[in-house]
């Protein structure tokens, strides 16, 4: 993942007055539309640091339909300290009040994803998976995906992840 270090344009993807709508929160507890995008860690990043590199093409990707946009729990803290750490103060608040305002789908998760997430580091053992890494994917199987919106084509591309969601930015 590529993160400058200078002081970004912070970017935020879905304006705050869209975000705080009823329907919008709801939405986390309700059935999940049938194409969902589910976002790592590295894109998280990416939606908020407009110097990333794959800024540009996830915001558009995500502007253009922000409600099908899918958070796990436990990228989170990775992204606001990624954020504070590497790209400013600015960009971690802006991405923290965004969560607050609801502008971000988030998926709380199961026991069924810690168990696939289990299985999955363990099949995959030697590419040192992680956790995190594993979540996603198995709430990526899960919700039937029809993206994983990554920059981690190391890991990512190298599990044969069920229902065979693209992974974007790759293959936008």
């Amino acid at each position: 993942m590529t993160i400058t270090a200078s002081v970004p344009r912070v970017s935020v993807p879905v304006g705050a007055a869209a975000a705080t709508s009823p329907s919008r929160r709801r939405r986390c507890c309700e059935a999940w539309p049938q194409a969902v995008i589910v976002a790592d860690t590295g894109a998280g990043v990416a939606l908020v640091d407009a110097d990333d590199s794959h800024h540009r093409v996830l915001r558009a990707a995500n502007e253009s339909d922000p409600d099908v946009w899918v958070l796990h729990w436990a990228i989170l803290p990775q992204v606001d300290y990624l954020l504070a750490e590497h790209v400013g103060v600015r960009a971690e608040d802006a991405f923290r009040a965004d969560l607050a305002a609801g502008a971000y789908a988030v998926v709380w998760g199961d026991e069924t994803d810690l168990i696939r997430a289990h299985a999955l580091c363990t099949c995959h053992r030697g590419l040192r998976l992680g956790l995190v890494d594993g979540v996603v994917i198995s709430v990526a199987e899960r919700l039937k995906a029809a993206a994983i919106a990554t920059l981690d084509l190391r890991h990512f591309g190298a599990v044969a992840i069920r229902g065979r969601p693209a992974l974007w930015p790759r293959d936008l």
